[in-house]
């Protein structure tokens, strides 16, 4: 799935306060966090990637108990600093010198004393807990994760592996300045290469506990041409109190035609739909009773657009050029999924409608790609009425005859008539405010 920084911010997932991304960090490392944004900048590339990533964290999900507690951040920290770090003996210590190495530390230089002891500790927990992770091979894992399992398991059998994990933390200094000069020379790659492997799994293990801590749901994934996205129970996982909204796609019904009042719920909808997308495509769970959805090839988002004073170019020019880039990646690529968000705000009504009107009747052609569109023009679902494959649904938004609204957040099928501009500026007393006496 391709995914540009637009679509990542629009939909509020790696950056903010209150990104989605902190909702499903659940990683041990600092390595496994940046494991995991890059999966979610570089999300797996084909269906049957997707469906190996999809396995992994369903296999994490079952045994996430046998996830290593003796290994931390600090751990993989230190070493880090543990291989950057200068070693001084450019050749192996016989036992007079590290005898001697080690009372000249105690003595003169405490500080590289604690160093190689404690890094070389680590060192040992972070083989400990490799080793640990072995034990999984024999309940078949899925390849993402036999992989990493693979290389520790080659990697452990080598002889200096296999002293570290034998030696106790505890031991003599003159044992580990031993133990320091050969780590550093002979395994340095491959310790770099297993944490590298660890940082990926912590990734994976991060987004099953995740989608069990959220009671998220895996969803059924398809192959790309059979178009599709059904959602039961879809809801926006950064609200305290969502409201859940089922949704229907299919190649026959591939664009939604979303319509309602102001405030009524479209753009949390809308960004409800991209998450869930997202969130299966990264092989986890989606915050919905179920779904089932097809591969698509990326996420294009139009919902907020910013101007460039330095060039000049105004809000609507920023618009434009962002459904010219849609427009360019539907011609190169099918399987997408457009989500667009009351298109052409930076210019006048009149405008915007015209706008909006063309744009659409040309994204109607490309129908091997799901769309939805949320606008508060309901005057656009004239032209695209009697098409058969637009969905119509709205938020409805309940107002008595007295003039009092409430938001119900209810989808219902049709096109919504709603006006309530006026009475919430009645409501909140701007006109009042605005009278002179």
């Amino acid at each position: 799935m391709n995914l540009d920084k637009t679509t990542l911010s629009d939909l509020s997932f790696l950056t903010g306060d209150h990104a989605v991304f902190n909702l499903i960090n659940r990683c041990t490392t600092q390595m496994g966090t940046e494991a995991l944004r890059q999966q979610v900048l570089n999300p797996p590339a084909t269906y049957g990637l997707l469906k190996a990533q999809q396995d992994a964290v369903r296999f994490w999900e079952q045994h996430l108990d046998q996830w290593p507690k003796g290994i931390s951040n600090g751990t993989l920290v230190m070493l880090e600093k543990f291989y950057e770090s200068a070693d001084m003996a450019a050749t192996r210590p016989n036992a007079f010198g590290l005898m001697i190495s080690s009372l000249m530390q105690r003595l003169f230089d405490r500080n590289e004393y604690s160093f190689i002891r404690f890094s070389v500790s680590h060192l040992i927990d972070f083989l400990k807990g490799c080793d640990e992770l072995i034990a999984l091979l024999e309940w078949n894992p899925p390849e993402p994760v036999l992989r990493e399992l693979e290389l520790f398991k080659s990697g452990l059998e080598l002889p200096l592996c296999q002293a570290l994990i034998r030696t106790d933390a505890h031991a003599k200094q003159s044992t580990l300045l031993d133990l320091s000069y050969h780590a550093r020379r002979e395994i340095k790659h491959l310790v770099r290469k297993m944490m590298a492997g660890y940082a990926r799994l912590d990734a994976l293990q991060s987004m099953a506990r995740a989608t069990r801590e959220h009671n998220w749901s895996l969803p059924d994934l398809l192959p790309p041409d059979q178009l599709s996205y059904q959602a039961q129970g879809l809801y926006h996982p950064l609200l305290q109190r969502p409201v859940a909204y089922d949704i229907a796609f299919a190649k026959d019904q591939n664009f939604l035609f979303l319509t309602g009042a102001n405030m009524s719920g479209k753009s949390t909808l809308i960004r409800a739909m991209g998450l869930g997308a997202l969130l299966a495509h990264l092989g986890m769970g989606v915050p919905a009773k179920g779904m089932t959805i097809s591969f698509l090839e990326g996420i294009i988002t139009n919902m907020h657009v910013e101007d460039n004073i330095i060039l000049g170019e105004s809000y609507f020019f920023a618009e434009v050029q962002r459904m010219k880039m849609t427009a360019q990646k539907l011609n190169r690529n099918r399987y997408h999924l457009v989500l667009m968000d009351e298109l052409f705000k930076g210019t006048n009504v009149h405008d915007a409608y015209e706008c909006s009107r063309a744009v659409i009747e040309g994204l109607l052609t490309h129908r091997d790609n799901l769309m939805a569109l949320s606008t508060h023009l309901n005057e656009l679902s004239e032209n695209i009425k009697t098409v058969p494959n637009v969905v119509f649904r709205y938020c409805y938004t309940r107002i008595s005859e007295a003039g009092q609204y409430e938001f119900t957040y209810q989808l219902k099928e049709g096109v919504s008539k709603d006006r309530i501009g006026y009475l919430v500026l009645k409501q909140e007393g701007v006109l009042d405010l605005l009278k002179r006496d």
